[in-house]
């Protein structure tokens, strides 16, 4: 860690639509203890956002691709958070430097090939520079990883592991460009939809076995829950949370603390109980639309000119009115089983999203001494294995609820 550093926090990126957002949520949340500043590429844009939010903050440029520049942003601070996308494009400088240098980094990032090439290349190296490397710290994917620690923590606490935790979504919210862009990245990308479609892709590389991958492929079609008494649909954003879930099993496995010796996770869309088989179909197969889009020629181009662009996003009356709900359900290895529930006011990928990547942020700056693993967790983490409860206990004080257990719902 970087305890010479002039900065505590650097907001990299803070012209773009989740950036501004971001540095307002740190502006409002933060002590005025902690040092930060806010960080893009354009020195008017920077210079507008903190006359905008009335910032008394330094501004510093650096382009995400100038590579000196980004070196000398990442040694003046102890944790940089980002929000620049599609990760892939302009992402790499700033994950390396922060490895290289022992500096703690957040994102929202949910391109789960991106940040494979990353683990590759940059895990020992931020292992020994003890820097905390947490992508995924946004809607993708902190609900499903921060709810099954839950689960899994209830019941060790009884002194048992857990089989399988499934975790079933539903929310309302808009889409913002710079989601747009990375996702339309990834659908240009032939050697990246193959990636996406690994079950096991960020586990680390010895644990990721070929019958292990065929024991938790991504849901195609609905399904009957027996445990939500009820049609589900696959979840779009599935096959990102789930290989950040099977990352911190994986991660815990490494360290003698496994879920459970034969742990499975699998989440679908929950449409509620007075939705039809019909209506459920249908869902599945807009799913399967959005994923098949990838392989047809010329419709990332397509759908580029109906999707918002970088810098765009939801109105603020929009966002204020969304809201997201995450329950899940574990089964322990005796069968018992449990509930737990995630949920919050707010448009759950932009709302939602700047409060779990200012929160997770906000746990490196102020509370890394009570992080688990201490100092010498590093490398590559996910939000559960990176901040476990620290972060449970910061967002239940930022006012979003995290339950465990909770009465599941009604038979029949």
């Amino acid at each position: 860690m970087n305890e010479s550093a002039k900065y505590d926090l650097i907001v990299y990126d803070a012209t773009g639509f989740t950036g501004k957002q971001a540095a307002a949520y740190i502006a409002k949340t933060a002590p005025s203890t902690v040092r930060w500043a806010i960080a893009g590429r354009n020195r008017n844009k920077l210079e507008q956002v903190k006359s905008a939010l009335d910032l008394q903050v330094d501004v510093i440029v650096a382009d995400s691709l100038d590579i000196p520049a980004i070196n000398s942003l990442v040694a003046s601070t102890r944790v940089i958070l980002t929000t620049v996308g599609p990760y892939a494009l302009y992402g790499e400088p700033l994950i390396r430097a922060c490895a290289e240098s022992g500096v703690d980094y957040v994102d929202i990032t949910g391109e789960t090939p991106f940040i494979r090439q990353m683990i590759d290349d940059c895990e020992a190296k931020a292992v020994s520079t003890g820097a905390k490397i947490v992508p995924f710290c946004g809607f993708d994917s902190i609900p499903s990883d921060i709810g099954t620690f839950l689960i899994v923590d209830y019941f060790r606490a009884q002194g048992k592991g857990t089989r399988q935790v499934k975790a079933f979504h539903k929310g309302k919210g808009g889409f913002n460009g710079g989601t747009a862009a990375s996702m339309l990245n990834m659908m240009r990308n032939p050697d990246i939809q193959r990636d996406l479609a690994d079950p096991m892709l960020l586990n680390p590389n010895n644990m990721r076995h070929a019958e292990d991958a065929l024991k938790n492929m991504d849901p195609v079609l609905p399904s009957d829950d027996a445990d939500l008494g009820y049609w589900v649909a696959p979840f779009i954003m599935g096959p990102i949370n789930t290989r950040v879930v099977r990352r911190s099993n994986a991660l815990e496995s490494a360290r003698q603390a496994a879920y459970g010796s034969e742990f499975q996770y699998q989440e679908y869309m929950n449409l509620g109980r007075t939705v039809s088989l019909l209506s459920t179909t249908a869902v599945s197969a807009v799913a399967g639309t959005m994923n098949l889009l990838g392989k047809v020629p010329g419709a990332p181009n397509l759908l580029e000119k109906i999707v918002p662009s970088p810098g765009e996003g939801p109105s603020e009356a929009s966002m204020d009115n969304g809201f997201f709900e995450c329950l899940l359900v574990g089964t322990a290895e005796d069968g018992s089983k449990a509930w737990a529930k995630i949920s919050g006011k707010g448009d759950p990928g932009n709302r939602a999203t700047v409060m779990f990547l200012c929160e997770s942020a906000l746990c490196l700056v102020m509370d890394r001494n009570k992080l688990p693993g201490g100092e010498s967790r590093a490398g590559f983490l996910t939000p559960a294995t990176a901040f476990g409860d620290v972060l449970v206990n910061r967002l239940r004080m930022a006012g979003m609820k995290l339950d465990c257990p909770v009465e599941g719902p009604p038979a029949g």
